[in-house]
């Protein structure tokens, strides 16, 4: 009888062990952004990291790694990190991925998103899920989407309000062969530079402008890196995805998962708002409260953007065909239906 009685409770014991093992949680999950908390970006991660930990009861307790600090400041090395596991959870640039994942450079093709609703029309239509689908090819799991916001050009040395303005003016821009060839198609002198190293860079006067959104350029205070002339371009714009290392997400339970997948969804619509904040208000106060600290606000007619999107016409062609022309074919479409 006692035999007996072993056995069923070693059989029990080895039956239950896989599943304990399953859901053995690390103490800490690292969360990557490129910027802090000053800015929505960051914001939106310490929203996530607050609701999870507070839905999980503790369970999965999330802390923030700004400044591409687990990448040494390289955001461009982030989605690998992710993959590799040394990176648990991240809110990503698509920019920033978009070397490891071409289809992503979809939102940086120039001037192919005219206003907010046809960003929303992309990333929560049908565009947007076969985005996330690519994503989780690349181990990585994709939750929610968030956004760092439309891309708009500063500069130290002139007012631009045509692509001749651009001539000769050394730009910062991120690690994109798409930024670089729309740069130059501008005639400006794109350069590759990592965030941390642009800001000295813009100080000392070895960089002339760069392009980043409202969000960035009033929190970092660039106005005091020379950055005195601000043109409205809306050229490009920059969402964020929540994503989730693929061996971590199968470590939580079903459940933790569908929470952190909600949380997800929760604080990238508060994130959404926070970015677009002070700009979308018929008065924009961002924008006002720009031009009180003496900086030269720009602000494109049609005629004038049009000159633009002409000058960039070749690039958005030719990177048609790099990202996937069909692909770039359903959000035109998407973008024309919006409501």
């Amino acid at each position: 009888m006692k035999r007996s009685l072993f056995g069923v409770v070693l059989i029990l014991s080895l039956a239950v062990a896989p599943a304990v093992a399953q859901t053995k949680y690390k103490d800490e999950y690292k969360v990557s952004t490129v910027v802090g908390t000053a800015f929505p970006w960051g914001k939106g991660a310490e929203i996530w990291i607050d609701l999870v930990r507070s839905r999980t009861d503790g369970r999965i307790n999330m802390k923030l790694y700004p400044g591409a600090s687990l990448v040494q400041g390289d955001q461009t090395r982030e989605l690998t990190a992710i993959r590799q596991g040394i990176i648990d959870v991240a809110i990503g640039s698509t920019i920033n991925w978009s070397p490891q994942v071409k289809e992503l450079n979809l939102f940086s093709l120039p001037f192919l998103m005219p206003d907010y609703r046809a960003i929303d029309a992309l990333t929560q239509g049908d565009v947007g899920k076969q985005l996330f689908a690519i994503l989780e090819k690349q181990g990585v799991v994709p939750l929610a989407w968030g956004e760092n916001g439309y891309r708009e050009l500063t500069n130290a040395k002139r007012e631009v309000r045509r692509p001749e303005d651009l001539k000769g003016l050394k730009i910062r821009v991120v690690g994109s062969p798409l930024f670089l060839d729309t740069f130059r198609a501008l005639g400006a002198n794109p350069t590759q530079m990592s965030w941390a190293d642009a800001q000295p860079a813009f100080a000392s006067g070895a960089v002339d402008g760069q392009e980043n959104p409202m969000s960035i350029y009033t929190a970092a205070k660039l106005h005091t890196l020379n950055q005195k002339y601000v043109t409205l371009w809306g050229y490009v714009a920059d969402p964020l995805v929540f994503v989730v290392n693929r061996e971590v997400w199968a470590s939580w339970s079903s459940a933790d998962r569908e929470i952190v997948r909600q949380a997800a969804i929760d604080a990238g619509k508060q994130q959404i708002a926070i970015a677009r904040t002070g700009l979308v208000e018929a008065d924009a106060p961002t924008i006002k409260s720009v031009q009180a600290l003496g900086v030269t606000v720009t602000r494109l007619t049609p005629a004038e953007r049009e000159a633009f999107v002409a000058a960039t016409r070749k690039v958005y062609a030719q990177w048609k065909g790099t990202i996937g022309a069909e692909l770039v074919n359903r959000a035109e479409t998407a973008i024309a239906a919006r409501k």
